[in-house]
């Protein structure tokens, strides 16, 4: 089972190491003599051997899926999964999510409820830290919306540690980002862009004067596959919008969406002749497009770049960079990169300790007879998912660890009424495919994570539900 999407990275990462080496040597730890990293199956205190997986993404909620199945099971091992909440929602749908083309509360996994049925258990918290010589994992405390604490601050012991936390949006420190913009690392976010977009639609609607210039502009900073995706999908929204009697918008008039980037084409990252496809399609769209426009300031009327281009807009969102969680850049004497990505080597170990594996976008990893890092991609994740579930597994038989190779199956972007991108490790080498057939294969992609969660009976009868709702919901999430 193959997974393909666009990068989300914008920037090499391989500089800028942290060391410390003022941290006391960790505690010895049970090894097999036979095999350099192979675990024993039971811990130092007589119970089962304990497997703890931070971060519930696509890598880490698949790999911990399977352990469950191919250990929890059988009792051989204690697999638990932490994530700061309490429901999974696949990242390269959080574009939908942002403009209602897509209710995340419909389509998501519930992490107590998956984690039931495919014996593994879950603990709800946020990663704050790491003590290597106890093995124990810290977690922040869990407060409501209020504010109050609804878990306090513990540790969580282990004798294998994964970090698959994931990456988040890289500000550079762009002035104005943070109190201006939106972002899409979580279906929080996501969610919240959404609100944001139906009160301005509203608010346009009901008010007494004419629309403002500007009012109801949409800036995306950032023209890799999030970005690109969110435009295309947010031309189909509003249009969706209006016909629910929001009559006085006109999107053709009313509604600009412009996307920046500093590189000079979108989609960087990717084959030139996808490029071209994308900007096409997005000109047909309407989509206004700068490239070479390096974001210095995000104000609350607009974006400001390096040549002095003023973009107005009412709602900024910041889709450029990724980099890792800031918390891993002093996790306990763990070595990171400039980006505060954990660097692991051949078989995702996390260097100086055999015991912890890292894998996603958090991930510094090493490309054999390459000098660049697996990028940060949602196949990458699961390739790695996929590897560590069989080194874990070998690990209490004292085996040792697979090497990683990853293999870059090719790149797909959705531009909501189609898709443009290339498959690889085919027949025929690189083929580029477009519209209707590259649109299939995109949704297929979800399909496959589905089938990897849950199987194929439930992703069946989950389609069957999907497609009875198109028949008596609106097609656009309208609260």
């Amino acid at each position: 089972m193959t997974m393909i999407e666009p990068d989300k990275a914008t920037g090499s990462s391989d500089t800028g190491r942290h060391d410390r080496t003022d941290l006391p040597e960790p505690a010895a730890r049970p090894t097999l003599e036979s095999a350099p990293g192979a675990a024993s199956p039971r811990s130092t205190s007589g119970d089962l051997h304990q497997i703890v997986i931070v971060g519930g993404g696509a890598g880490g909620l698949v790999l911990a899926t399977k352990l469950g199945h191919k250990l929890g099971r059988r009792k051989k091992a204690r697999i638990t999964l932490i994530d700061a909440s309490l429901t999974h929602i696949w990242k390269p749908l959080l574009h939908e999510v942002a403009v209602g083309t897509m209710d995340s509360h419909k389509d998501d996994v519930i992490y107590l409820g998956h984690a039931k049925s495919h014996s593994f258990n879950f603990q709800q918290g946020r990663m704050d830290g790491l003590d290597r010589s106890r093995r124990e994992v810290i977690l922040a405390p869990v407060l409501d919306a209020e504010g109050r604490e609804v878990i306090g601050r513990r540790a969580i012991r282990y004798d294998t540690l994964v970090i698959a936390v994931g990456g988040i949006c890289n500000d550079f420190g762009t002035p104005g980002v943070k109190e201006h913009c939106m972002f899409l690392d979580t279906h929080q976010q996501a969610e919240q862009v959404q609100r944001r977009l139906l009160n301005a639609c509203l608010r346009a609607q009901n008010q007494e004067g004419p629309l403002k210039e500007g009012q109801l502009n949409v800036a995306i900073i950032g023209a890799g596959a999030t970005g690109v995706e969110l435009a295309a999908e947010l031309h189909r929204a509003m249009r969706e919008l209006v016909a629910y009697g929001l009559d006085r918008i006109d999107p053709e008039r009313d509604v600009k969406i412009s996307l920046i980037e500093a590189g000079p084409t979108v989609l960087p990252a990717l084959p030139p002749r996808l490029s071209e496809a994308t900007i096409n399609e997005l000109h047909r769209l309407g989509v206004q497009i700068h490239t070479g426009e390096r974001v210095v300031e995000v104000t609350e009327e607009g974006v400001r770049t390096q040549s002095g281009l003023f973009i107005p807009a009412e709602l900024k969102v910041w889709s450029a960079g990724v980099k890792a969680p800031e918390f891993l850049r002093n996790l306990d004497g763990l070595e990171t990169n400039r980006l505060n990505q954990l660097v692991v080597n051949e078989t995702l170990n996390a260097i100086i300790d055999d015991d912890i594996f890292v894998l996603g976008d958090c991930a510094y990893c090493p490309q054999p007879g390459s000098d660049r890092p697996v990028p940060p991609r949602a196949q990458a994740a699961y390739q790695q998912a996929q590897t560590l579930a069989k080194t874990l597994s070998l690990r209490l038989q004292g085996q040792p660890p697979r090497r990683f190779v990853y293999k870059d199956y090719g790149s797909l972007v959705s531009l909501s009424y189609s898709s443009v991108g290339n498959l690889m490790g085919n027949l025929l080498g690189s083929v580029m495919i477009e519209g209707k057939l590259a649109r299939l294969t995109y949704l297929s992609l979800y399909k496959k994570h589905q089938l990897a969660l849950h199987g194929p009976t439930w992703v069946a009868l989950a389609s069957l539900i999907n497609l009875m709702r198109l028949r008596t919901e609106p097609r656009l999430k309208l609260h």
